[in-house]
């Protein structure tokens, strides 16, 4: 039997836990939560598919990143560090990020359909963000993904 993402991070919970970390078994309660209330959303419960955790889990690692820009702002580092320390933790369970090289390689190759199937200029943004956004879907950031999306269109 092959256990589920979520089932990895209920297991893992346990286990920190029974070790005593308290930050790892937060962030683990918080992202749970965030699950169990995304199952719940809608009209009928639902069980979530690997694919829509990571979904779950990135938004939840972005929310840790945008809290420690904003405590940074705000004049409090401990508050800062430990989001930083949080994202860490859920990083552990995200795919490994695109590098640069794939990562340019995958946006020229999507450019290159999209003038190929008569897109041209700002206007292609969306029809590009169609060809690139399946291919990179957990491996990269949206802001990251539009923002070198409009570098190579206006190349």
């Amino acid at each position: 039997m092959t256990t589920t993402l979520k089932s990895r991070l209920q297991n893992d919970l346990t286990a920190a836990i029974k070790e005593r970390d308290e930050l790892r078994s937060a962030t683990l309660r918080m992202t749970l939560a965030a699950i169990t209330m995304e199952e719940v959303a809608g009209k009928a419960a639902r069980e979530l598919s690997d694919d829509e955790v990571v979904k779950v889990i990135t938004r939840e690692a972005k929310k840790r990143r945008e809290a420690a820009e904003a405590f940074d702002t705000g004049g409090r580092p401990e508050q800062a560090e430990r989001e930083r320390a949080e994202g860490e933790v859920l990083a552990a369970y995200l795919p490994q990020q695109l590098g640069d090289e794939e990562w340019d390689a995958l946006v020229a190759q999507a450019v290159a359909e999209a003038r190929a199937g008569g897109a041209e200029g700002p206007r292609a943004m969306g029809a590009v963000m169609k060809i690139v956004n399946p291919k990179v879907a957990g491996r990269a950031e949206g802001g990251r993904v539009a923002a070198s999306v409009k570098r190579a269109l206006a190349e």
